[in-house]
């Protein structure tokens, strides 16, 4: 269902503050890709996708993300620099300001929603400046039928303008952007950014809220997909682990690929009703369904053309992180509705640079929740200004940025449920082998895939495996179309004593970003960590 029916509806939106908008209310997908390029904001790619920049800001800006405090968070939130507090009163004096500088404006309004299962459905009403930031919440959020629409309440606004200018001094704020959470009012508020990240990671974040405390549900930042059998696979991780990439199997039906809730009735389920992929070093050869996805529809994030408007995704000089939005049925092959039954593997992904943990490895329990708890990945060269050499990286239940609550309350609900349903867990290495970044090499994608394909098909269930001397993991010493060499990182450096030293450097990383967690965590997720 494309829903590029064009629309001439405007709407009022008086009731939320903003005066005498011009506001376009539901434009099709192919209307606000116009509206785009004849505002000069976008320009029209040989793949007939749009291609725009959004500006100061090329990604999220984790210091600038807000939770209001009041009676509903004070109590629940992990409060620190990751969840930062606002005063309501403050909020209340921005989002006039806010909704202010919008009056007179033209505006463009959709309505949508999140969640593909009804049970847990949240209405959204987005309220956008730029019409591509629009086409992005048409792109990213699930789509109503007009049916749905007809008597449409919204159970959150999400207010966006991205060429408001807070004054911190004035307004509470860090510096002139910001995305703040009123959970009282159900508002997401973001402004001074046109990074279109800011929107999604709003709901998300609130949801991530919402289904723990309010519904008992695990939220995930995972992506998943169901195999032909009816068995779901869940894959956490960081950007650029591979998460989107290794969910898009065209040999399985993808549910989605970021944002997914686990419920008490044995199912997971979508947030989304699109996909926000990486660019960078984008090939139809390495990644064809997300390559064949960029079509018109797609919006392209600061990317770099050609005079014939041909992209160089290999092109970093605006950012590394180049993204790509686009609606779910882009994709050939996926799951409708978006909704799985209990999965029976899951995968937590890392690219680890140091090339010290292996491309696979079977975890216990106790080793699962160690590794949700931590959730790590490595930061290479060229990433962040000032990272010359590869840094670990920590990102509680790989996703901290975005979990309102304490991180062992997610990690708890997982080992529940993973216990119950009887799930393999594995920790998968898309990082580097042979050595560390600059001396080895990524690891291969076909190998990744063949691994993951392995344990998907039950074929690692009955081979030996070898545990590793400081991980204490699990390692397949066999895996179909995998070179056995390849399996134990150890073995592809040929440098013993230079490998155990780098080992031993990971694993006082880990042990000293799990001390924050230790008071939380019972002993078999103690034991879970490094063993040396």
């Amino acid at each position: 269902m494309t829903n590029n029916t064009f629309s001439t509806k405007t709407i009022s939106l008086n009731q939320y503050g903003i005066m005498d908008a011009k506001a376009h209310y539901q434009l099709s997908s192919d209307q606000l890709h116009e509206e785009t390029i004849q505002k000069g904001q976008g320009v029209e790619t040989s793949f007939g996708a749009i291609a725009v920049n959004t500006g100061e800001f090329t990604g999220r800006s984790p210091m600038d993300r807000f939770i209001v405090k009041d009676s509903i968070t004070e109590d629940e939130i992990w409060w620190g620099d990751i969840n930062i507090p606002f005063e309501p009163e403050a909020f209340d004096k921005l989002y006039d300001k806010v909704v202010a500088y919008l009056s007179e404006k033209e505006v463009f309004v959709r309505d949508a929603y999140a969640c593909a299962d009804e049970n847990y459905k949240l209405n959204i009403r987005v309220i956008n400046e730029y019409p591509w930031s629009n086409m992005f919440v048409y792109n990213m959020f699930l789509r109503p039928t007009e049916e749905e629409l007809d008597g449409f309440k919204e159970d959150w606004l999400v207010v966006n303008a991205p060429e408001f200018m807070a004054d911190p001094a004035i307004d509470g704020t860090r510096q002139h952007n910001f995305a703040i959470l009123n959970f009282t009012k159900k508002i997401a508020l973001v402004g001074g950014t046109g990074y279109t990240g800011e929107i999604k990671k709003g709901i998300f974040s609130a949801l991530n809220f919402i289904l723990p405390v309010f519904k008992n549900t695990l939220p995930m930042h995972c992506s998943a997909n169901v195999g032909k059998e009816e068995d779901t696979a869940i894959f956490f991780g960081l950007s650029g682990t591979g998460k989107t990439t290794l969910s898009a199997d065209p040999d399985r039906r993808l549910i989605g690929d970021d944002e997914h809730g686990w419920t008490n009735e044995n199912t997971v389920f979508n947030f989304e009703g699109g996909c926000y992929a990486k660019a960078i070093d984008l090939t139809e050869e390495s990644e064809p369904e997300i390559y064949r996805a960029i079509k018109k529809g797609a919006i392209l994030e600061n990317v770099v053309l050609d005079e014939h408007k041909n992209v160089d995704f290999e092109d970093t000089s605006i950012t590394q992180n180049t993204r790509v939005s686009y609606p779910i049925y882009h994709i050939d092959n996926i799951q409708i509705p978006s909704i799985g039954k209990n999965p029976k593997n899951i995968f937590f992904l890392t690219a680890d640079a140091f090339g010290v943990l292996p491309p696979i490895s079977k975890l216990t329990p106790g080793q699962a929740a160690y590794h949700f708890i931590s959730g790590y990945t490595a930061k290479v060269a060229g990433t962040e200004a000032g990272i010359d050499e590869p840094v670990p990286s920590f990102s509680a239940c790989f996703g901290a940025p975005f979990m309102p609550l304490h991180p062992t309350r997610y990690a708890e609900m997982l080992s529940e449920k993973m216990q119950e349903a009887g799930v393999n867990v594995w920790l998968i290495n898309t990082g580097w082998t042979g050595g560390p970044y600059g001396t080895g090499s990524r690891m291969k994608l076909k190998y990744t895939r063949a691994m993951i394909s392995a344990a998907l098909e039950g074929k690692l269930n009955d081979v030996d495996y070898q545990t590793h001397p400081v991980f204490g993991l699990a390692i397949p010493k066999d895996c179909p179309n995998v070179p056995n060499e390849v399996l134990n990182p150890i073995d592809t450096w040929g440098d013993a004593e230079a490998y155990n030293k780098k080992a031993a450097e990971l694993s006082s990383s880990f042990k000293e970003n799990f001390a924050q967690f230790s008071a939380y965590a019972n002993e078999e997720i103690m034991a879970g960590g490094p063993i040396d």
